[in-house]
């Protein structure tokens, strides 16, 4: 339940630490659960810390239109000064005494105007559709064999570890020049960097660790990334080709190149979120696939129903699940008043599963229309890479119904723990070829 101090709707303690844990966000319906029943009751409330100093209180935002409305408000909501995803204070003393900033990454989502929007031009058009149908024949023949490794290995197969992870790594690899060899090194560092929080993904015992623990940890695959891009953006400098990393490299910013740091952040935020967050997605539709074989057999009759299909698993996993913003001036949302200076957390999971937004929210359904989601954000900071995400979603699951005749579950399904990107970590599935 929430109460009230001095006119504030405060959480209490159980519903403020579900907020902020990371096993919870394992347990799915759980965690549905706990928004529903925040968003109906208090669908703008601020969440305090059991023990002082541990965090800085924040306001969590539930409710889709209030989301909506900060994302797109980015005068008066920045993604600066304060860090744009949720941190425990610990970890951000040890970010600002390592780099002099909130965060270890400072890369586009930390930027405001006027540098976000210079920042952010400089590979926009690269991502646009018509520029991403020059990879079409190669996505195509990607999926193609990674579809066929699949159905090597059956019929029981682990679907994230054999299509969803390696899928779209791949992908962006390629369009970072990075080599088929070093794409596991990059996957390990991206899941120390969003995955820290849970054992399995992290690998280094971090569930174990403190806060700031767990930072140095991740400060260490910051600085494994920096040095590894820093190679390539030197490669690409001397031999330029027509690949982001060739951009990012050359980009001149009011007639400068990128600083060191702002261009390592741009590398790793495109290494980092253009795949993970793909892959829980793609899981996140597999997943619901076989679990409904009379939506499987719609699918695979009519591929009309194709883009429903990806619209809706990005909206359903919600993979970004949060993300943070600070008051730039005083303000009234959802009957509190937010000061300036304020910390807010917008939450796309319970966004994307607001009621008054999508009927029967918890449902996946392919048809459902409209579909105005918030899983890629909204407004000026909305995902770059949400058309390539798009591309490579639809010609995946074209090269699966082609290949496969009927899916089922072949045991648990388990998800990431982790407050900030998550998804499925294990989804054990029962594939037939057609």
């Amino acid at each position: 339940m929430s109460v009230a101090q001095n006119g504030e709707a405060v959480l209490s303690g159980d519903l403020a630490r579900a907020v902020i844990d990371p096993h919870g966000y394992a347990e799915w319906t759980g965690l549905l659960d706990t928004f529903d029943h925040i968003r109906s009751t208090t669908p703008v409330a601020k969440v305090q810390p059991d023990t002082p100093g541990l965090f800085d209180p924040f306001w969590l935002v539930t409710r889709y239109d209030d989301v909506m409305r900060i994302s797109k408000d980015n005068a008066t909501f920045l993604n600066n000064p304060r860090p744009v995803v949720f941190s425990f204070n610990q970890a951000i003393e040890f970010s600002r005494a390592a780099t002099g900033s909130n965060m270890l990454v400072d890369s586009l989502v930390v930027f405001d105007a006027p540098i976000h929007p210079k920042y952010r031009k400089l590979t926009q058009e690269w991502f646009m559709p018509r520029n991403l149908a020059q990879l079409e024949d190669e996505l195509r023949a990607l999926a193609a064999r990674t579809v066929d490794r699949m159905l090597e290995q059956g019929p029981e197969v682990d679907f994230v570890k054999e299509v969803s992870g390696p899928y779209p790594l791949r992908v962006v690899m390629q369009i970072l020049g990075v080599p088929p060899e070093d794409e596991f090194r990059m996957q390990m560092l991206t899941q120390q960097l969003f995955g820290g929080q849970d054992k399995d993904l992290s690998g280094s015992g971090m569930d174990q660790m403190t806060p700031e623990q767990v930072v140095q940890i991740v400060a260490g695959a910051v600085k494994t990334f920096e040095d590894y891009f820093a190679g390539i953006a030197e490669d690409r400098r001397k031999n330029p080709t027509d690949d982001v990393a060739s951009v990012i490299a050359n980009a001149l910013v009011d007639g400068h190149p990128l600083p060191p740091r702002d261009m390592a952040g741009y590398y790793i935020i495109v290494a980092t979120a253009g795949h993970d967050t793909t892959s829980a997605s793609t899981a996140g539709a597999m997943q619901a696939l076989a679990n409904d074989p009379e939506q499987w057999a719609r699918v695979k009759a009519d591929r009309s129903l194709l883009p429903g299909i990806v619209e809706e698993a990005i909206r359903w996993t919600s993979p970004v699940q949060h993300f943070m913003r600070t008051a730039a001036e005083d303000v009234e949302l959802g009957g509190q008043h937010i000061r300036k200076g304020d910390w807010l957390m917008i939450n796309y999971v319970a966004a994307n599963h607001d009621p008054a937004q999508f009927s029967d929210p918890r449902r996946f359904d392919a048809a459902r229309s409209p579909n105005r989601h918030l899983a890629f954000g909204a407004g000026a900071h909305q995902c770059l890479g949400l058309h390539l995400a798009r591309l490579e979603m639809k010609i995946l699951f074209e090269a699966l119904l082609d290949r496969i005749e009927s899916v089922e579950p072949a045991g648990e399904a388990k998800r990431a723990s982790s407050t900030f990107v998550g998804g499925l970590k294990t989804l054990p599935l029962r594939v037939t070829a057609a």
